[in-house]
């Protein structure tokens, strides 16, 4: 069977895509499988990197941290001197916390909101200029089913508020970087398994999740690389300002 090769010549910026069973890693693996030249940017640089090189020796990693706005202008200068350029970004760094509305201090509503939020603020002002230089380009962004109805599983009220701060944000450069041939675009995950929720669940609170989900299991990290590939490649390319839902079935909208 010929080998599929939707993002053939592009380069895809990635972060928050060092750990090796994340989301991120998945997607950096599933990218480079259909041609990409993967950049990976990770808090650690030498993860980064070493990640990279698992992918493959034209792959390259480096050190980022989504909350500096020097920082992700320096990263994508070096992708781009590097690289050639920027023709995808993925929004994928992000962290939670399990806490209540009422134990939500101003440091962790602080910590919550920029890595998750201002990051995709700011590392999409890095990447947009090079990408209209490119003529275009596809941006997608980790949101959380979390956003939408309202809590998920393991993160807090604070999460669940800088998820659908991304949802917005994205839909608002969606309208503003169309002429620009720049799509912009989000995905809302359920509940995955990764290295982040490892050891986190009972099984008797597994059972109960499972319960809520129509296809009786859990996400995998592939499961989200997937959607992402489809909104980074021309499969996509009429759709922008969108919403793809990863969640199994655990919230059908009406």
């Amino acid at each position: 069977m010929q080998q599929s090769s939707l993002l053939d010549g592009k380069v895809a910026v990635i972060s928050g895509a060092a750990s090796l069973r994340g989301i991120g890693m998945a997607t950096a693996r599933l990218f480079a499988e259909h041609g990409a030249t993967i950049a990976i940017l990770d808090l650690d640089g030498k993860a980064a990197s070493e990640a990279a090189a698992l992918i493959g020796p034209s792959h390259r990693g480096y050190v980022c941290n989504v909350t500096d706005r020097a920082g992700c202008q320096t990263a994508i200068d070096q992708v781009v001197a590097e690289l050639g350029g920027v023709d995808v970004l993925i929004n994928n760094a992000g962290i939670t916390q399990p806490v209540k509305t009422l134990d939500i201090d101003p440091e962790s509503w602080d910590r919550i909101l920029d890595v998750n939020l201002r990051g995709v603020l700011y590392l999409s002002q890095a990447a947009i200029p090079a990408m209209k230089r490119r003529g275009g380009g596809a941006i997608a962004c980790m949101s959380s089913v979390s956003a939408q109805r309202g809590g998920g599983i393991l993160g807090g009220p604070h999460y669940s508020a800088a998820k659908a701060g991304v949802l917005g944000l994205a839909k608002a450069m969606a309208r503003e970087f169309g002429p620009d041939n720049i799509r912009v675009n989000c995905v809302t995950p359920g509940l995955i398994q990764t290295d982040i929720n490892a050891g986190k669940i009972s099984d008797d609170k597994r059972v109960e999740i499972l319960a809520g989900i129509p296809l009786n299991r859990l996400g995998d990290p592939r499961d989200v690389a997937g959607a992402f590939l489809f909104l980074a490649s021309p499969l996509s390319s009429y759709i922008t300002g969108a919403v793809i839902d990863v969640n199994g079935g655990m919230l059908i909208h009406g």
